[in-house]
């Protein structure tokens, strides 16, 4: 009888205890929308009181550094992770990934931007959902080129942002013509520098895999480049990737920003940008030959292999992904700001294209973006500003590292080059390039 009761009571007493809390550690980099989505995650948690989040929030390249080397060794540090178009098949040919098969019936996968959609999947699997995405394209001052009796055209060429950034530059008064990534890393500038090489017909290999920096589109591409961000860029120009250079141009540093069209919402805010009511936007420039250098790109969130937290992790990557989340953002934060690129019905809103001066532009520059077709001349890779192979993210950045060191003068351009063939026929040849 005493047995029995105390059995009784002990039962009583684990039923009425609060169960704990499943805890699902999310990796993220540092960028406004993300900060966004941890400052809003509470009405995540509200809803779902049995899980708690655990954010890690890093600086691009060390976010990429800590995410690859923990899912590359099933560590399982990380329940949801914060990556590119570039890793997602590659990830999940490697069994890294988890596919996303239970995003929720009101998920509406269909009404992500093709695309879009297309880059993360991999043998008819979504391996992760784009938080946003983003092209890129020319952000200018209006006033200043008012000033400068220019007037910047929709389609620029590279010859116009070159006269324009000399009109526009005025060192005296801390006011430079352009801000461009200078900061080493194969989604820092080796992405700028990539699409703005598609645009001069340069290409990383030939259609045997043979690495083409000797040639004369690169040579072009990195005088052009190195020309704007010694005379007419910001001094220091070497250290600054996007973030950097947003915090200049929204302090009214810089004439023109060419970057992330996912730029647009924070410019052109005056909460956090003191030039919010000067902002123009044009497409990426080009050099005559059919392609824009503009890229193509997504923030998206993926779950590794190695979770023991699976369906909360993909309960958190639907909601954070959703359109009841982007109705969140507009709530909360204006319509304005909501994470752009992802969703068909976002650009069939007409709130939004007049809310969002910046919208109308960005559809256009993802839409111009060809993954599948990114250069002048024939390729044996996919991808706009970087290299789908596995290779790439090593080699991307070291040659970026001789970009930034021609920036900041260590080297001249042409030794920069010189060393970036010889880095990428050194990598080519130790993975066994061309492959079967």
């Amino acid at each position: 009888m005493i047995r029995r009761l105390t059995t009784s009571i002990c039962s009583a007493l684990l039923l009425s205890m609060p169960v704990a809390a499943e805890t699902v550690t999310i990796a993220t980099v540092n960028n406004g929308d993300m900060v966004t989505m941890k400052s809003l995650s509470k009405a995540f948690t509200d809803a779902n009181p049995d899980i708690k989040l655990e954010w890690v929030t890093l600086e691009e390249n060390i976010l990429r550094q800590r995410v690859t080397t923990d899912i590359a060794t099933g560590s399982g540090q990380y329940d949801v992770v914060t990556i590119g178009t570039y890793e997602v098949p590659i990830w999940a040919k490697q069994g890294w990934l988890e596919p996303l098969n239970n995003l929720g019936a009101d998920y509406d996968l269909d009404d992500i931007l093709p695309s879009i959609r297309g880059g993360l999947s991999y043998q008819d699997n979504l391996y992760a959902v784009p938080f946003y995405a983003e092209s890129s394209m020319v952000i200018y001052r209006t006033d200043l080129m008012e000033k400068a009796g220019l007037a910047m055209p929709e389609k620029p060429t590279w010859d116009f942002i070159e006269q324009a950034a000399k009109a526009m530059t005025s060192k005296d008064e801390g006011v430079y013509g352009i801000c461009l990534r200078g900061k080493a890393g194969w989604g820092e500038n080796t992405a700028l520098i990539t699409s703005i090489a598609n645009s001069f017909g340069a290409r990383w290999f030939d259609e045997n895999w043979k690495p083409q920096f000797n040639t004369p589109e690169w040579q072009k591409t990195l005088e052009v480049y190195t020309n704007l961000m010694l005379k007419y860029g910001p001094p220091g120009a070497s250290s600054n990737g996007f973030n950097e250079n947003l915090a200049l141009f929204q302090t009214g540093k810089c004439g023109m920003w060419i970057d992330a069209t996912v730029a647009g919402s924070f410019v052109t805010n005056p909460e956090e940008s003191t030039v919010a009511d000067k902002v123009g936007f044009a497409l990426a420039p080009d050099a005559g030959l059919g392609k824009r250098a503009n890229w193509l790109w997504a923030w998206n969130l993926a779950i590794p292999s190695s979770t023991d937290s699976k369906a909360a992790a993909e309960k958190f990557v639907s909601w954070a992904t959703s359109k009841g989340y982007l109705e969140l953002v507009a709530q909360e934060k204006g319509l304005a700001n909501v994470p752009p690129g992802t969703r068909a019905s976002l650009y069939a809103n007409e709130a939004y294209l007049k809310a969002a001066p910046f919208a109308q532009m960005t559809l256009d520059s993802i839409k111009l973006a060809n993954p599948n077709n990114p250069t002048v001349k024939p390729v044996p890779y996919v991808g706009v500003q970087f290299v789908a192979i596995p290779e790439f993210q090593g080699l991307g950045t070291a040659v970026g590292q001789q970009f930034s060191a021609a920036v900041a003068g260590n080297v001249s351009p042409a030794q920069a080059l010189k060393t970036a063939q010889r880095l990428a026929e050194r990598t080519m040849r130790k993975a066994g390039y061309p492959k079967n």
